[in-house]
């Protein structure tokens, strides 16, 4: 492979096909992130459980990928843990770790496959910016939360760069609708060099 996933989704346009990026990569995906040290899953699962007021209550674990996010929620101490994703091959890789208690398929075309107020906890852990899923995903997602619910996600550097992803947080936030308990900055992919900012929000 002359050009690693990571450097190619990175530089996927806008639009472009992640889905079938993601299912040429589902077999070594795990042992590139690794091999760079991938921290955000951890960081996260971590921040949320500092703000969680019951870690067995639902949990919705939006674009769990191989599960390398509901690993990161379960140390963190959370038990009812279902996970979603858009790419069949990813989501087999995720069966096997017998972390999630079910395990759908989306259809990035499609809205979010989620009953409203069903999860008093969501994450999209390295899923919304650059080479993942649209900016869109963040309202449908919040919307999805019932009152008082946490949303728990991360933006990396590369989507950092593009000012509309924190005027997405700051419109939930600025109007009441949503309250920030959580704004974190750390390492993301060390052996790449690239942080994130880790987030919490409390819908209002």
């Amino acid at each position: 492979m002359s050009k690693e996933f990571l450097d190619r989704v990175y530089d996927l346009p806008e639009g472009g096909d992640s889905r079938a990026l993601y299912a040429e990569w589902a077999e070594t995906y795990e042992a590139e992130l690794a091999a760079n040290g991938y921290a955000t899953p951890t960081r996260v699962a971590v921040a949320l459980s500092r703000f969680a007021r019951d870690e067995s209550a639902p949990l919705l674990d939006y674009g769990c990928g191989t599960g390398l996010s509901g690993l990161a929620l379960q140390e963190a101490g959370f038990t009812s843990i279902d996970g979603i994703d858009i790419t069949p091959e990813m989501l087999e890789i995720a069966r096997a770790k017998a972390v999630y208690r079910k395990l759908d398929l989306a259809d990035p075309a499609e809205p979010a496959p989620i009953t409203p107020g069903a999860y008093p906890m969501i994450t999209a852990i390295g899923v919304i910016g650059i080479g993942a899923a649209p900016l869109s995903l963040f309202d449908e997602l919040m919307k999805a939360l019932p009152k008082n619910g946490l949303f728990a996600f991360s933006y990396n550097d590369h989507t950092l760069e593009h000012p509309e992803y924190e005027a997405k947080l700051m419109e939930w936030t600025d109007c009441g609708a949503s309250r920030l308990l959580c704004r974190e900055r750390g390492d993301h992919l060390p052996g790449k060099n690239i942080k994130s900012m880790i987030y919490v929000l409390e819908k209002a």
